[in-house]
């Protein structure tokens, strides 16, 4: 309904602020004026608007500053730049502060009718495709795992079936795949979502410390020992412990779960008499189990224990398609973490992300996203906002053939003779290249295109 479409203008000119009133009016907009700036945040702090129609050169507040303040407020109102002083630079430099489209003085009710139109249908695709992301996101995940690789999408199905047994599971994968994630994950679809899921490191700590996280300590059972203390074991008690990084612990410690397993009992460091209980293991490792097996470090009988069922999380280097996923995932993560209102990352930046080769996995990318919203200036990320490892870049030489590159030549080349031929009216000849005034903005600024 266009009468809830809410449009503020902002200029100081008595009789464009009135004239656009009466247009937008006509079309059936809720529309509302301000003679400058600082009482067009006073209305924008009010209520939520949609769109705001803003004069590039007002008296003590400029519009490009005043969209800037009213992207800090109300980032999803839609900014459309109005001016009579009109330069590609001050076009440029308003889109690229997140106006939508530019407007000249002098212009026609026709004109602004098609381009409010045109910005509402944008905006009420953006909210389809918001709502379809969060639906498809949805699809694609296993509580806090996202993928949509197909490969991915098998092992959660997997997951969600053998999470209702009580068979222990050993997860394999690289340093940063997630492994927790999935553990905690079989956990919450198990039959013991209701227990306590208790998380250890065993590669955190020596020997004789594990012993006592794992399994608790009697009072005097060494010298620190000053009370009596419970382990992880007993805590985990009807539901669920996740041993991290099993690989790494002694022959002692191995043998000590090893009786775990099999007797469901143990005993604390320095005590006498066993304690009952029950506790499903998840264990997980980025070691190769098999081959310390075969070379007698890692006990064969507490391995086939273990490995009742195996699960092997991929590399994200192998599924490069959840990049896009992912990374929209941690945006909206660190917007409420950090109460930052950053909407989108850019092509380029994004580009950059899918040709890394992520040699620490999910949790290197959710790293690079999370430094990447802490200096992001603006509501996107951007290439110069990534902190990645140039040796394990891919040769973007390699990814590109020359016959991209000689249909981006031509297209330079074209858009310069039709800018030129048109003596660099932006309108007409985005009109004689069929694509909208942005569009043909952002060409000149990605072939640095400049007027002779």
């Amino acid at each position: 309904m266009k009468e809830d479409v809410k449009i503020l203008i902002v200029d100081d000119e008595e009789i464009v602020r009135s004239s656009l009133l009466d247009w937008l009016q006509e079309d059936g907009y809720h529309v509302e004026a301000a003679e400058d700036g600082f009482k067009a945040l006073e209305k924008i702090k009010e209520k939520p608007w949609d769109i705001a129609l803003v004069d590039l050169k007002m008296p003590r507040m400029d519009g490009l500053e005043l969209m800037e303040k009213i992207k800090e407020i109300r980032p999803e109102v839609q900014s459309i730049m109005i001016t009579a002083y009109a330069t590609v630079n001050t076009a440029v430099e308003a889109i690229k502060k997140g106006a939508y489209d530019y407007l000249v003085k002098p212009f026609n009710p026709e004109e602004i009718s098609l381009l409010i139109k045109k910005l509402i249908d944008s905006q009420q695709l953006v909210k389809e495709i918001s709502y379809l992301r969060k639906e498809l996101k949805k699809q694609y995940q296993l509580h806090d795992l996202i993928s949509k690789s197909p490969k991915m999408q098998k092992m959660f199905e997997f997951a969600r079936t053998v999470a209702k047994s009580n068979s222990n599971i050993l997860i394999l994968g690289e340093s940063g795949t997630g492994k927790e994630l999935l553990a905690r994950a079989i956990h919450n679809e198990s039959l013991r979502f209701n227990g306590p899921f208790i998380p250890v490191s065993c590669v955190a700590l020596t020997e004789t410390l594990l012993e006592s996280e794992l399994f608790g300590h009697e009072k005097g059972a060494f010298t620190d020992a000053k009370t009596q203390k419970k382990g992880k074991f007993e805590l985990a008690n009807d539901g669920t412990i996740f041993l991290d990084e099993i690989g790494d612990i002694s022959p002692k410690v191995q043998l000590n779960l090893l009786r775990v397993l099999q007797e469901k009992e143990f005993t604390r460091v320095g005590g006498t008499s066993p304690t009952k209980v029950d506790v499903r293991i998840i264990a997980a490792t980025n070691r190769d189990l098999k081959r310390a097996v075969e070379e007698e470090k890692f006990r064969d009988d507490l391995y086939y224990r273990l490995n009742v069922i195996s699960i092997e999380l991929p590399p994200l280097r192998k599924r490069k398609e959840d990049i896009p996923l992912l990374v929209h995932h941690f945006i909206e993560k660190f917007n409420i973490e950090m109460e930052k209102k950053v909407a989108r990352i850019a092509e380029e930046a994004l580009d950059m992300l899918m040709k890394y080769d992520w040699p620490g996995n999910v949790r290197e990318l959710e790293n690079v996203i999370e430094r990447a919203m802490v200096i992001a200036k603006g509501n996107f990320i951007k290439a110069e906002d990534l902190h990645l490892s140039p040796q394990v870049m891919e040769e973007e030489s390699l990814s590109q053939s020359r016959e991209e590159k000689s249909l981006k030549a031509t297209e330079k080349q074209h858009i310069l003779k039709i800018l030129d031929e048109n003596n660099w009216n932006i309108q007409k000849s985005a009109g004689i290249l069929e694509i909208d005034r942005v569009t043909l903005y952002n060409k000149i600024k990605k072939y640095n295109l400049k007027k002779e």
